[in-house]
């Protein structure tokens, strides 16, 4: 064979390409469910656990918040209520009180100084009303003692004559 002549090659035998393979579910689609879709799913139910058992004590302490509110109300209606008494108890042991009192109340005067109590001006006192006396006069025919009436209810008959 010469340099010069052209080689022909040996025609090649071509294999037959095997076929796909088509596999019973396209790539990317699963039936079953995957580790990632199963924790998603436990988060979520846990987390909806979570937030009912949390609503369920919010609407718990509703009615204890309502108390505690309405106590603390009562301590500060308590506290001003203390707070005032204390400064009564303050101005009735000072000696602007005692002198205000015995002034005013129980009439008293300091020695030099003349009691004056004013009466109505130019009215003669009114004299107390005398009450009515009255006569002790029975004007009713006597009835039946209590006990007879009763007996007359009860027993449906006269009651028996204990008197003679």
């Amino acid at each position: 064979m010469s340099s010069d002549t052209p080689q022909t090659k040996p025609p090649q035998t071509q294999r037959p390409k095997p076929a796909k393979r088509t596999p019973a579910t396209p790539r990317g689609r699963y039936n079953g469910l995957t580790g990632i879709q199963i924790m998603f799913a436990a988060i979520i139910a846990i987390g909806l656990i979570l937030a009912i058992n949390f609503s369920a004590r919010i609407t718990a302490s509703r009615p204890l918040n309502e108390f505690h509110q309405s106590v603390e109300n009562e301590i500060a209606e308590l506290r001003q209520e203390q707070a005032t008494l204390i400064a009564e108890k303050e101005y009735a042991e000072s000696s602007a009180f005692v002198q205000q009192w015995a002034r005013g109340d129980g009439k008293m005067i300091r020695p030099g100084e003349i009691l004056v109590i004013p009466l109505s001006a130019g009215l003669p006192p009114t004299p107390t009303p005398i009450p009515p006396v009255f006569n002790d006069v029975q004007t009713s025919p006597e009835g039946p003692e209590n006990w007879q009436l009763w007996w007359a209810l009860m027993f449906d008959a006269p009651p028996p004559d204990l008197g003679g």
